[in-house]
């Protein structure tokens, strides 16, 4: 059984209303903070469960069924998690195993916009700025941090330290107001005089996959080698096959009963049947893309196989691949339903929306995933920075 599944009728019974406030439930918050779902990504050598990828998949993917912004949030969570564990090291496994121990949730804010630098003090240093995109930021104790040092005669290179949010100094700005995922809390994060201790502070490398991979950087675990945006991409592939998947059924079951214009029956229409056939065609293709590359994931994780940039393009093209079959399909569904599906009041137009977000994501939009493996297909180097 998957340990979601016992909070999925809550998780579902709220998604309306988060969808509405723009906020996910603090009960339902709650309730997954005391649950193992929030120990999936850590190792065992810091109190975690040491999950398979495949495994978390599943998870996130019957979460996003309940409700996609719920699912959003416990997605970067995880993978994030997955992150500082790679950055943070050995070095600070106590911090670490202190975090998973105490069930609390993790977030990263750090997208376009994102501006944090650092003054030394006596005691370490202090924070300043404003950080971007920070999911599920507002359900969350902890936000990992990159920032430049203000100091000029010392090193511009990009630094990392993870700051609680429950300090003196930060300040939460609600600010994500898009058309979709709107509980997903992708909020700004304000570090105001943020006072920070020095043995929390690392290098942020850019390129740090390349890094990770180098057999004599010390790592956690060798689960920590795989790169986190590729995993991501992984997960949110996941979470589009459950989405759409239950669009799907949704949809079919609502055919059942259904009369067209001049009372023809839908269920015997030819086209409905060509429609359905193809969706469930490209969902299943999906399905079978992403939880491969999962599988073959996992597969190198078990035998301590270090990954190589061919790898990491493979994890991130095939979920950048099975997001589009599921977008095609959900567009699919959608001519299906027409007009009188939606003004029936299904739970449709809150799923359409929530998907938008999964092929626009940074992580895993076509444009940035294809060029870099065309690059690599024909000898060219690669260039993303993440």
């Amino acid at each position: 059984m998957l340990r979601v599944e016992p909070f999925l009728p809550m998780i579902a019974a709220q998604a309306a209303e988060a969808d509405r406030t723009r906020s996910v439930s603090a009960e339902v918050i709650a309730a997954i903070k005391k649950t193992d779902l929030m120990r999936l990504t850590a190792s065992t050598e810091l109190g975690g469960l040491a999950a398979s990828v495949v495994d978390v998949g599943r998870e996130l993917e019957a979460t996003a069924i309940a409700c996609t912004s719920t699912a959003w949030c416990l997605w970067n969570h995880l993978c994030t998690f997955h992150l500082f564990c790679g950055l943070l090291g050995p070095a600070h496994e106590d911090f670490l195993r202190g975090v998973v121990e105490r069930h609390e949730w993790v977030c990263f804010p750090a997208g376009a916009g994102t501006g944090v630098k650092a003054a030394d003090t006596p005691d370490g240093f202090v924070l300043q700025g404003a950080a971007a995109f920070g999911s599920g930021s507002r359900y969350a104790e902890w936000a990992g941090v990159s920032f430049v040092p203000e100091n000029p005669e010392g090193s511009r290179k990009p630094e990392f330290t993870m700051v609680d949010l429950r300090s003196k100094g930060v300040r939460i700005d609600p600010t994500w107001n898009a058309m979709s995922l709107r509980a997903s809390a992708t909020d700004h994060v304000h570090y105001e005089g943020v006072q920070q201790p020095a043995a929390l502070r690392v290098p942020f490398p850019f390129r740090y996959r390349e890094k990770f991979r180098k057999p004599d950087y010390a790592v956690i675990n060798p689960r920590y080698r795989e790169d986190w945006v590729a995993l991501s991409d992984l997960w949110l592939g996941a979470m589009a096959v459950g989405v759409a998947d239950e669009s799907l059924r949704a949809c079919a079951e609502s055919i059942r009963g259904r009369i067209a214009i001049m009372g023809t029956k839908m269920v015997e229409r030819p086209t409905i049947h060509v429609n359905l056939g193809s969706a469930r065609a490209a969902i299943s293709a999906a399905r079978d893309t992403v939880y491969a590359a999962m599988a073959e994931t996992d597969h190198r994780i078990q035998s301590t196989t270090v990954p190589t940039e061919s790898d990491y393009l493979r994890q991130l093209a095939a979920s950048m691949q099975a997001i589009l079959l599921c977008d095609d399909a959900m567009r699919v569904i959608l001519r299906v339903l027409g007009g009188n599906g939606l003004r029936e009041g299904t739970d449709f137009e809150r799923r359409y929306r929530d998907f938008q977000a999964m092929p626009l994501h940074i992580n895993a939009h076509r444009d940035r995933v294809t060029e870099q493996v065309g690059r690599n297909l024909v000898g060219l180097p690669t260039e993303n920075a993440f």
